[in-house]
């Protein structure tokens, strides 16, 4: 890992830091819709270290039994750390609006993608950027509540 790489991720932990803590002190009213999409904060157990993780995390794509979550880590080269965690442990928990829920993870096939891709756009044009900037293909992750 370069050094440009630890300080983006270093970075990334800081503000999803700050966030929580504004999530908190606000009681949800500050930041709960960056860009207009609803925040989640997402629970895994870490791939490596078997430990709980969480991070915070906007929901573009929103349906009644699932939602879908965009692994683009800003348009980095790599894969967010919370991805590779439910490749490792599909099954996680989501908070959101104040409840939590079990939900099952798998990332979206070629086909659901495609077709996800175009929503994932229009709530957030920001993701194009990022998948601009990228030469991998963004995951889109659908966990089933």
């Amino acid at each position: 890992m370069s050094n440009t790489d630890t300080v983006k991720d270093l970075g990334a932990k800081l503000m999803n830091g700050a966030h929580k803590i504004v999530l908190t002190v606000s009681g949800g009213r500050l930041l709960s819709k960056p860009f207009g999409m609803p925040v989640v904060e997402l629970h895994t157990i870490g791939r490596s270290s078997g430990l709980p993780r969480s991070c915070y995390l906007t929901t573009p794509v929103r349906e009644k039994d699932w939602i879908v979550l965009v692994a683009s880590k800003g348009g980095d080269d790599r894969d967010p750390d919370w991805y590779k965690n439910l490749q490792a442990h599909p099954d996680a928990e989501l908070v959101m609006d104040g409840e939590r829920f079990a939900v099952h993870t798998r990332t979206a096939s070629a086909e659901e993608r495609a077709a996800l891709w175009t929503k994932v756009v229009a709530a957030y044009k920001g993701y194009a950027d990022y998948q601009r900037r990228t030469q991998r293909e963004i995951p889109l992750v659908i966990c089933q509540l």
